[in-house]
């Protein structure tokens, strides 16, 4: 319908535009919040008032004048200072069943890819430990975003950014092999900074499952010579704290030392390729069990190994874009809008995260994904610039990259923290509340506010569960259709196409409106990055749906026609329920 009025407008435009030198603006047409408005409003006179010279009421007159007949259009009429209304009849409304029947699955998208190439990078959290409840919420964002891009002309590569280079693996490594060393019998002292967690524990045995005792060393040999660890003292001030945490992170360093020179690099790297490949088993398990694939799984430290990151500093030095300063290799980023310049390779030789970290993004760009879109932590706000300005000074671009931040997630019976012994996982909460209440309970808030994770109210069967509502609404229409078969009753799309004009109480206007809004939905949601509002549209789809259901009877005995018609509209909400649910990874059950 948007669609025909659209083209009527167009026609309109042309006649008015006609001998004038005026740009052609974008026709933006909306669905109104009110009926009194009208179904449909455009804005289009107050875009053209300024080019025309003319006061809006004006060109919104000229423009009423000039649009087509439309069967459709029952009324069209100028609101304030020159919005546009359009009121439309009940028939138009009606034809969106035949729409929604015919396409099935396919009402409201766009396959075509046509709108362009884009990369969604998200989780990507670091393979040291299990996901926490935090990495779910990016998880069911940037997966539904990524459906709703590809659904509205969107060409999509979904990627997972391995981070599996650089200190904290090291970290996770000693700390496994510590545990093992435990498990060997040995007795040693475990570092504040290392990973305390049972997982790790878990780790360790699977370790030893493995190699069995080839990797003990004595608990003597690992400490001598090597200090004991700082300990913060009861009562030390904020400066005292964070001075000792970093002996104590110095302290951690001399463990790793001390480990690789025991154990040889093939013993070291045993260690560490069997901790990282137990975590990532674990984080791509979970991720699995909520719905979430991949085109691909990147690795840093393979970005490494092969080369590219070299390359990529090459190109930096080849455009004058890095220095060497107090022995390090920076990157000129304050030119490009950073707050500052940027260390790429510090004085020991060691490459910093955002050196690799830049060399990915320069790898995606070059394996021809035009726009990358990365789903970060709402932590990582003062990491944007840098990120940004060492796209654009290497590729002259400033709309390459696009990062949408997730706030962070509490939850109202449990609490997080990775080097914490006791921390809420992901994986405890799908098992907890289930696949489809945990991923739409994290949409159900923009992204970018706070979420509080209500378990209790997740795992409830009531209306106040929203999943369960939404979801309760599509299995109520499989069950009218189960109740028609057990009658030995029979209904087909084909039989319902002349009975549509029975369709007429407030219920099913209201439902008509609502269908026919779906594929506007969509194409907003993905404009804006915004999947939360796809849930406060099935929200709305399914209220209209219960209280047509406590008003109306479907299966109407003594006219077939109302029943033909009644079951048509029923049967296309189902559809669009279940599209919807889709868009959002989360299930359309037919019983509950």
């Amino acid at each position: 319908m948007k669609t025909q009025l659209q083209e009527l407008l167009a026609h309109a435009l042309d006649q008015i535009l006609a001998g004038s030198d005026a740009a052609r603006p974008a026709i933006n047409l909306d669905a109104t919040k009110d009926a009194k408005f009208g179904d449909f409003q455009t804005n289009l006179a107050l875009q053209l008032a300024k080019p025309l010279g003319k006061p809006p009421r004006a060109v919104a007159e000229a423009l009423v004048a000039a649009l087509p007949a439309s069967a459709s259009v029952t009324k069209v009429e100028i609101a304030g200072p020159g919005f546009i209304n359009f009121f439309l009849n009940r028939t138009a409304f009606q034809n969106v069943i035949a729409d929604v029947l015919a396409q099935g699955a396919q009402y409201g998208r766009d396959d075509s890819g046509t709108k362009g190439r884009i990369m969604v990078e998200f989780v990507s959290a670091n393979p040291t430990g299990p996901m926490h409840v935090g990495h779910g919420r990016n998880a069911a964002y940037g997966d539904s975003i990524a459906k709703l891009l590809a659904a509205t002309g969107w060409t999509v590569w979904r990627e997972y950014y391995i981070n599996d280079a650089g200190r904290q693996v090291d970290i996770l490594a000693i700390s496994v092999w510590l545990r093992y060393l435990e498990l060997c019998g040995e007795t040693l002292p475990f570092p504040k900074r290392g990973y305390p967690a049972d997982y790790i524990r878990r780790t360790a045995a699977a370790l030893r499952a493995t190699v069995g005792d080839t990797l003990k060393r004595s608990a003597a040999a690992v400490l001598d010579g090597v200090y004991a660890e700082p300990q913060v003292p009861d009562g030390a001030s904020d400066a005292d704290k964070d001075r000792i945490k970093l002996q104590q992170e110095a302290y951690a360093d001399v463990l790793i030392t001390r480990a690789r020179a025991l154990l040889g690099d093939a013993g070291w790297e045993t260690v560490k390729q069997t901790a990282l490949a137990e975590q990532l088993g674990v984080i791509k398990k979970t991720l699995a069990d909520f719905n979430v694939g991949f085109d691909q799984w990147s690795s840093e430290a393979a970005l490494v190994k092969s080369g590219f990151v070299q390359k990529a500093l090459k190109r930096l030095a080849d455009k004058g874009l890095t220095y060497e300063k107090d022995g390090a290799l920076w990157m000129r980023t304050e030119a490009f809008g950073d707050e500052k310049d940027r260390v790429l390779i510090k004085a020991d030789g060691a490459a910093t995260y955002f050196c690799n970290d830049l060399a990915y993004h320069v790898d995606k760009l070059d394996r021809g994904w035009p726009i990358l879109m990365d789903v970060w932590g709402a932590d990582h706000h003062g990491y944007i610039a840098r990120v940004r300005a060492a796209i654009e000074a290497l590729t002259e671009r400033k709309d390459a990259l696009n990062v949408q931040l997730i706030q962070f997630v509490t939850l109202s019976s449990g609490r997080m923290g990775k080097r914490s012994g006791n921390f809420v996982t992901l994986q405890d909460l799908i098992d907890e509340a289930g696949t489809d209440a945990t991923r739409f309970f994290y949409l159900t808030r923009s992204h970018d506010q706070h979420l509080e994770f209500d378990i209790d109210l997740a795992r409830s069967q009531s209306n106040d569960n929203p999943v369960y509502y939404v979801q309760y609404a599509h299995a109520r229409i499989c069950r009218v259709f189960e109740q028609l078969a057990e009658k030995g009753g029979r209904w087909k799309a084909e039989d319902a196409a002349s009975t549509l004009h029975r369709l007429d109480t407030e219920h099913e206007k209201a439902l008509l409106t609502l269908l026919t809004r779906y594929p506007e939905v969509l194409r907003k949601a993905a404009a804006a990055y915004t999947p939360h509002t796809v849930v406060f549209y099935l929200k709305d789809l399914a209220e209209a749906l219960h209280s047509y259901y406590n008003v109306h009877r479907f299966l109407v005995d003594d006219d077939t026609e109302l029943q033909n018609a009644r079951l048509a509209l029923i049967a296309a909400t189902r559809q669009v329920l279940k599209n919807g649910l889709t868009i959002l990874g989360v299930s359309a059950p037919e019983k509950m």
